[in-house]
């Protein structure tokens, strides 16, 4: 008792020793300020008249001027009620200087990295932070020792004005001559240089960055080489180092040492689930155990599973689930136990937009499956991310969960970047019958508004085709696109006789109807026009005339790709169908359906088989010319658009059936990733026949069929696209096509 009376005692007297000076602030005396004003003093200082103010409130108050970065020196003194404050102002960076650097892109790169700016406060102790930014974007460049210095440079004698200049030595631009693997790496050094971002530097690389030494890019292959290996079962793999031998003329040699460790199976796997929930609703992960099952681990399999997870929890409707997986190694295989369990109630409180200057808010906000407000989903974030990335506006869309205002509150922050959504296209085919042209403009992003406006021109011999479309992918931001267009061909064959117009009017939408079942509903005004003359077969003169027709089609369509560009698993299926609901004679009922499997097989090989069949029936008489049936170039290559099938006094008319089959094997690793080219071979067999009349159409029932290359080239004006073909069966009336490219870029 005595002591803690003893410890009370010395306490009380501590805190009146401190307080013993306190003095109310009754005046505020500033002097050494030029351009930092009073006011703005006593604002960063927090100094407020009339309360009371001891030694210890003086510290805060330098410590909060020292804060500000204005002032090299400061001294604070109370006495008497006033406090007086001295400072002596930071010098004012007239201009940064750039020494030794003589391209301009590189020079403002480097002032834009700079912590210090031209007109701001020249803080000492920033100097030496950014010499080091200077040094790392020339090491990200390739130049792995290059010097930089720093000095100042009074403007004028007593004006407190500098200039900051920097002396920069590049030094040399070191190759990578040589990659090596060593250790206990199971995998050939080929692969694991095309799993690397770092490249050998060779004569057709020269635009390539990533064949000069860099160590950010020698970490990131690190983290490439371990994840390649822990998908191919490697669950011990260690990288264990990387080194750099700097050879005088030939460049430097990279060597990463890998012990890739045992390669491990998935033996046993198991679920525990909470009790409060069914457990039926999570019956339909036993079929993805058994495709798993006895196969080399991988986390990118584990990922799958629990993204089935999430996929069970989101369509049951269950809020506030979470879920887990151990892993246990047993032996030379790994059990996985994935337990889904009640977790804590989260709500969504805030959603921010940020990075987004051109585009609207809305456009996101659009897209985002969460609302503020609704609990938080994480298959619905993931959703609202692939909706967003998909709009084809933003370069790159991340996310960052933060906690609100409360445990229970979650602030999301959508953070895009924004790209060109201008896009513009051209493309050409030579065949035995002249040249094809293709030209298309399109513009993603109207206004800001999200808004697609699209418009495409083809230019053969015989025709011209163009077309106008308006699209909005997220009409009154409910999900579902609403898009209106007008099109025009106008086909003149003198030789046959005939000079045909058609033009369409339409207006459609699209929505999911289902989990991945989206429906599309489509009504068309079209006016044609044939006019024809002495030389024009019987069937064609019969065509002669205006024809109007209002038609109501739909589309149904199930969508289970990975993803819509270049997918690698998944399948897609669709139907669509036209019907008349207004016309006069020659009306027809038109039904197609279409079918798509993708399949990856290692990572060298995706396979895709593809079917396509269409068929029109013509409700009176016959199926009108602008109707009939052609194959899409995309399903039968090494053939000319809309030159095969039947054929009347040397026209192609086109059939009222069609169909073809593709089986495709995409090559993603057969060239460097340095060439940014992806490779496809293709098989394609397909055939078009039958008209309704009886006149003396050619119809051959030869089935068509052709193998290629198929080949993707990213460039710096944009993607080139070619194909080379070779037709292995066709009719004698058939023009073929050896090869088609296109190219387009963005802006």
């Amino acid at each position: 008792m005595t002591n803690f009376l003893y410890r009370l005692c010395f306490l009380l007297s501590f805190f009146v020793a401190l307080n013993a000076n306190a003095e109310i602030l009754n005046d505020i005396k500033v002097s050494g300020n030029e351009r930092i004003s009073k006011e703005t003093i006593i604002v960063y200082g927090e100094i407020k008249k009339g309360n009371d103010y001891s030694q210890n409130d003086v510290d805060n108050i330098i410590k909060n001027l020292y804060e500000t970065k204005f002032f090299s020196k400061i001294s604070v003194n109370l006495s008497g009620g006033t406090l007086s404050i001295e400072v002596k102002e930071n010098p004012i960076i007239n201009s940064i200087i750039i020494q030794g650097e003589p391209a301009k892109k590189y020079r403002e790169a480097i002032l834009e990295a700079l912590s210090l700016k031209e007109k701001a406060s020249y803080i000492k102790s920033d100097v030496g932070n950014d010499v080091l930014t200077i040094k790392t974007l020339y090491k990200t460049l390739g130049y792995y020792s290059p010097t930089v210095e720093a000095r100042i440079k009074e403007v004028k004698d007593g004006s407190n004005l500098l200039d900051l200049i920097f002396s920069i030595e590049r030094g040399k631009r070191e190759k990578i001559s040589k990659i090596y693997f060593i250790g206990d790496k199971k995998v050939k050094s080929k692969r694991l240089r095309d799993v690397i971002a770092s490249e050998e530097a060779k004569f057709w690389k020269f635009i390539s960055r990533n064949i000069y030494l860099n160590d950010q890019r020698i970490d990131l292959d690190k983290r490439l080489l371990r994840n390649y290996y822990l998908g191919k079962g490697y669950y011990d793999v260690q990288i264990l180092s990387s080194n750099v031998f700097v050879k005088d003329k030939e460049g430097i040699e990279l060597t990463f040492s890998i012990n890739s460790g045992k390669r491990y199976r998935i033996k046993k796997i198991s679920t525990n689930i909470d009790p409060v929930f069914d457990k039926t609703i999570f019956t339909p992960l036993e079929s993805n155990f058994k495709e798993i099952a006895g196969s080399f681990y991988s986390p990118l399999k584990i990922t799958q599973i629990l993204e089935s997870i999430d996929t069970l929890i989101d369509n049951n409707e269950l809020q506030f689930v979470n879920h887990s997986v151990s892993e246990t190694v047993d032996g030379d295989f790994i059990d996985l136990e994935f337990k889904i369990f009640e977790g804590r109630k989260v709500l969504v409180e805030r959603i921010n937009i940020k990075g987004n200057t051109v585009t609207n808010d809305s456009v996101v906000r659009g897209e985002l499956l969460l609302d503020e407000g609704d609990p938080f989903s994480k298959v619905k974030l993931q959703k609202s991310i692939s909706n967003i990335q998909s709009r084809k506006l933003f370069k790159t869309v991340n996310h960052k969960l933060t906690e609100g205002s409360s445990k229970d509150l979650r602030v999301l922050e959508i953070q895009v970047q924004e790209q060109p959504t201008g896009e513009i296209s051209a493309g050409a085919g030579t065949g035995t019958e002249g040249t094809t042209f293709q030209f298309a403009l399109q513009e993603n992003n109207y206004l800001g508004k999200g808004l697609v406006i699209d418009t495409t021109l083809n230019l053969s011999e015989s025709s011209v085709r163009g077309g106008f479309d308006i699209i909005n992918p997220n009409y009154n931001y409910s999900g579902n696109s609403v898009d209106m267009g007008v099109s025009s061909k106008k086909t003149d064959r003198p030789d046959s006789g005939y000079e045909n117009t058609l033009t369409r009017f339409g207006i459609g939408t699209r929505f999911e109807q289902y989990n991945d079942i989206f429906f599309s509903p489509r009504l068309e005004l079209a006016f044609d026009d044939m006019k024809v003359d002495g030389t024009a077969s019987d069937s064609l003169k019969k065509q002669a005339g205006d024809f109007t027709e209002f038609t109501f089609g739909y589309g149904i369509q199930k969508d289970t790709r990975d993803r819509s560009f270049m997918p690698t698993t998944g399948s897609i299926l669709g139907f669509t169908q036209e019907l008349p609901l207004l016309a006069e004679d020659n009306s027809s009922v038109l039904n197609r359906i279409s079918a798509s499997k993708y399949k990856s097989f290692g990572d060298d090989v995706v396979g895709a088989i593809k079917f396509y069949a269409s068929a029109i029936v013509a409700v009176e008489d016959d199926v009108r010319l602008s109707k009939r049936l052609h194959i899409p170039s995309k399903r039968l290559r090494g053939f000319e658009s809309r030159k095969i099938g039947p054929i009347d006094q040397g026209d192609f008319v086109g059939g009222n059936y069609a169909t073809a089959l593709n089986i495709e094997a995409a090559l993603p690793n057969l060239l460097p990733e340095a060439t940014q080219t992806d490779v496809a071979a293709f098989f394609d067999i397909g055939n078009l026949w039958h008209v309704d009349y009886d006149a003396s159409a050619g119809q051959s029932s030869k089935i068509r069929s052709s193998i290629g290359l198929a080949t993707n080239m990213y460039t710096p004006v944009g993607p080139l696209n070619f194909v080379i073909a070779q037709d292995l069966s066709s009719a004698e009336t058939d023009i073929t096509q050896t090869f088609k490219f296109e190219i387009g870029t963005s802006f």
